[in-house]
């Protein structure tokens, strides 16, 4: 028997973040999952700084040891961190969490620091492999608070550790025995802050399709609020005799890290960007480059003008002259309320959003959906992965015209409400194939002691395809 790995990932920004500071990996080898810190800019860099340091770990390893490779790792990334700090002031204070599990063979190593949690399902069992390391924890482990007082302690979120390139990293690494059967899930505290344990549970037992259940432990978390980044990763240890597709299972990278060309994702514009910046610049050439003489870099003088630039013999030439700062400061404050007024027009389109269909599917556009001089005021904020093909018919020409939100959160309340069509219309189209194809029981007659006795034979069938809760009821039964 040889075990593999079969695995569903997916992030998503929430209801009330900007954008995604979340990062995660899932591969043959590796699951990993950060939770970055620090801001806008520094928190999706630091996640990111840590799913690529691990990225290179999923191929097969020489040797017996799982938890050295991951320990070096984890170092280098503490290390990373702290240059890019060294570099920029402005993100001293990013950082990350970090949950990871290394497989070879039927072992996994697990590295964590942090609160992004790992669960583990088995043989009905559901419980945390992780320990948070937080204040509330330490606190509950202390017996000085209950679990259930710490969920909604206001200092939950405290952490005590994270890598963060000030101190040295110290994750949990421990070594964990696999099983044929088991059920893994990384998340984000986006997603175990807002689902209850119970919920989980039960959400992993119900669906057996690991794509449905990443997607229902997500729209669970955005239900309750979705305050935070949600990414989640569930991974099944399979039989490759049984499931022979398993080892061919592509690696998946979702959240701040698969933006850009595989690097960090760095923006120019941001403090961590201009940190990045730091350490691609060439220096300055010697000498040309001292500007103190009032010469430019290539050694020549600027050009410098004086009054007689701009006087002629001619009095009236004179006159204009003494005019043309007034002239210059009217310019320039007209110029200045056309700039204002463009960038507060600007302001406030990029406060509107709305629902409509790019390249095919749902997406979420910021901006309002007009034209002006032949440029758009809008653009595409996120697509949605849902097919507009697949969206319910009474909601696609909706789509097609644009719905109107009020904001960010309504625009994601629609894509929710259209989301659960489309799911509800391919859950029903699947149990209509089902019933469709139903065998109908056979009756089959038989001596028995001398009578006739007639038998109902009733085929063996596979199972009902499941329908999800919120869907109204309809479609075939059976």
């Amino acid at each position: 028997m040889t075990l593999a790995l079969r695995y569903s990932v997916r992030s998503d920004v929430g209801l009330l973040r900007e954008g995604n500071e979340d990062s995660a990996y899932a591969g043959p080898r590796l699951l990993a999952i950060a939770d970055g810190m620090g801001g806008h800019a520094a928190g999706e860099v630091a996640s990111a700084v840590a799913i690529s340091a691990l990225a290179g770990l999923d191929h097969e390893m020489p040797g017996t040891d799982l938890i050295d490779p991951l320990a070096t790792a984890v170092a280098a990334a503490n290390t990373t961190l702290h240059e890019m700090s060294a570099a920029d002031p402005a993100v001293e204070g990013m950082g990350t969490t970090l949950t990871a599990m290394l497989w070879r063979g039927a072992s996994v190593a697990l590295c964590h620091i942090g609160d992004s949690r790992a669960y583990l399902l088995r043989d009905g069992d559901f419980h945390q492999i992780t320990r948070d390391h937080t204040l509330v924890q330490s606190l509950v482990d202390d017996g000085r608070l209950t679990p259930e007082a710490a969920a909604a302690h206001p200092q939950r979120s405290l952490l005590l550790r994270a890598l963060d390139g000030r101190t040295e990293a110290e994750p949990d690494l421990s070594i964990l025995e696999v099983r044929l059967g088991d059920r893994y899930m990384l998340c984000s505290d986006g997603l175990s802050d807002v689902v209850t344990e119970q919920t989980l549970h039960k959400t992993l037992v119900t669906f057996a399709d690991r794509d449905d259940a990443v997607i229902q432990l997500i729209e669970l978390a955005i239900r309750g609020g979705g305050p935070d980044n949600i990414t989640c990763i569930v991974a099944d240890v399979v039989d490759t005799a049984t499931d022979p597709a398993a080892p061919g299972q592509a690696p998946v990278i979702v959240g701040a890290a698969s933006n850009g060309d595989g690097g960090h994702p760095v923006r120019t514009d941001s403090p961590a960007g201009r940190a990045h910046q730091l350490t691609q610049v060439s220096p300055l050439p010697g000498p040309a480059a001292d500007f103190g003489d009032g010469q430019r870099g290539d050694g020549r003088r600027p050009a410098v003008l004086d009054d007689d630039d701009f006087l002629e013999d001619d009095e009236d030439d004179g006159r204009w002259a003494r005019r043309w700062p007034v002239v210059t400061s009217i310019l320039v404050v007209l110029l200045l309320l056309i700039a204002g007024g463009g960038y507060a027009a600007w302001r406030y389109t990029q406060g509107q959003y709305y629902v409509g269909a790019a390249d095919g599917q749902v997406a979420i556009f910021r901006g309002v959906n007009e034209r002006v001089a032949g440029m758009s005021l809008s653009s595409v904020y996120v697509r949605t992965g849902i097919p507009m093909s697949g969206v319910p018919a009474n909601d696609a020409p909706k789509v097609e015209a644009t719905i109107t939100a009020t904001g960010l959160a309504d625009a994601r309340r629609i894509v929710l409400n259209i989301r659960h069509g489309y799911l509800c219309q391919q859950a029903f189209t699947a149990v209509q194939k089902w019933a469709a194809g139903k065998p109908k029981p056979r009756k089959v007659k038989k001596k028995v002691h001398g009578k006739t006795v007639v038998h109902t034979i009733v085929p063996h069938y596979r199972p009902k395809p499941s329908v999800p809760g919120y869907c109204p009821p309809q479609g075939a039964s059976g």
